[in-house]
């Protein structure tokens, strides 16, 4: 830092905060550490009392926090992401659509292990609808050595940090199993549940067919939605290990590959998930999709939704948060509940 007469600091950058006192007004920073000062700011710098002002002098090999904030910046940035206007050396990444947000937390962690260098973003696979933050990228002192970003950059490689998947339209239909409902013995509850949660999204709702416990019946009912055009299949009821739930052996019937019959989140342990010509995803929601407030359903969806395909893995980290606490009133995703 430099003390030089106000007069002078034309064109200068402030190393602290100036804070402005009107009773009864206001009490705020008037001027920002980092503020590149202005002919017309020497008036008002005098008026607050400031004759002489620490400014930032420029060195070779150093860069400004707002410089850095920039380069950190352009490591993250990617498709359907802004920029928020560069403030106390602080940049945040704001999405321009809805989608799902991915991190890759290697590198992220990577790059926050270097001395003076933050990136503090959202968790990774979280729903977002456009104008959320996404991430903040800041270095701590006011000036950091050119190296240390360098270093960043060398993790991050010609990769982005983050990304953003925008949810997709799809024609999705829905298949109700079980002889009690096909048969009208109790009234069907799941597919209006299934039907909410899909409105959610850009979905045109193909319509809910009705199949009795017939494994042959049910895979004709999925066939049917496929020769519609649909994008992606529901089926609901049939699903536990009793020997009348066959809809787990139906989905496989009609030549889908089953990803994973069963995964590691309660509510949501009898899950399956599959896909049928390598694209199009046939669910297997258990019952517990009908009545708890947030399950398996809500963690596959929204990333369903953005077209990614999903593997074993995928469903087998889901382990770790994937407990739902059940709470009185209900936080999703602004909670645990799918978070690694």
């Amino acid at each position: 830092m430099k003390l030089i007469d106000t007069k002078n600091a034309v064109g200068h950058i402030l190393c602290h905060d100036i804070t402005q006192i009107v009773k009864g007004v206001t009490k705020d920073a008037r001027f920002r550490k980092g503020h590149v000062v202005t002919e017309e700011d020497i008036p008002v710098l005098l008026s607050l009392g400031k004759d002489h002002l620490y400014i930032w002098e420029k060195q070779e090999g150093m860069l400004h926090e707002n410089e850095a904030a920039q380069v950190l910046y352009d490591i993250c940035k990617n498709d359907h992401m802004k920029p928020s206007a560069v403030k106390e050396g602080k940049i945040e990444l704001i999405a321009e659509c809805d989608g799902v947000f991915k991190v890759d937390v290697e590198r992220l962690n990577a790059i926050n292990a270097l001395d003076e260098i933050m990136i503090a973003s959202r968790h990774n696979n979280f729903p977002v609808k456009a104008g959320d933050k996404l991430a903040g990228t800041r270095v701590i002192p006011l000036i950091i050595d050119e190296k240390k970003l360098q270093a960043a950059q060398q993790i991050a490689g010609d990769t982005p940090l983050l990304s953003l998947l925008p949810y997709r339209h799809k024609k999705v239909g829905i298949v109700t199993t079980g002889n009690e409902v096909f048969y009208g013995r109790i009234k069907d509850t799941f597919g209006p549940v299934i039907a909410q949660k899909l409105n959610e999204y850009d979905v045109t709702l193909l319509g809910q067919k009705l199949s009795d416990d017939d494994p042959e019946h049910i895979t004709a009912r999925i066939r049917e939605f496929l020769e519609e055009g649909a994008d992606m299949v529901v089926c609901t009821g049939g699903m536990s290990v009793d020997p009348d739930d066959k809809t787990p052996a139906a989905i496989k019937a009609t030549g889908a590959e089953i990803i994973s019959y069963g995964a590691p989140v309660l509510p949501g342990a009898m899950f399956l998930l599959s896909y049928y010509n390598g694209s199009i995803p046939i669910l297997g929601l258990p019952g517990c999709v009908m009545y708890a407030k947030r399950t398996i359903f809500d963690l596959v969806l929204p990333r369903i939704m953005a077209d990614e395909r999903l593997g074993k893995k995928d469903l087998a980290v889901l382990g770790h948060g994937g407990l739902c606490l059940n709470c009185n009133t209900c936080h999703y995703p602004y909670c645990s509940f799918g978070k690694a």
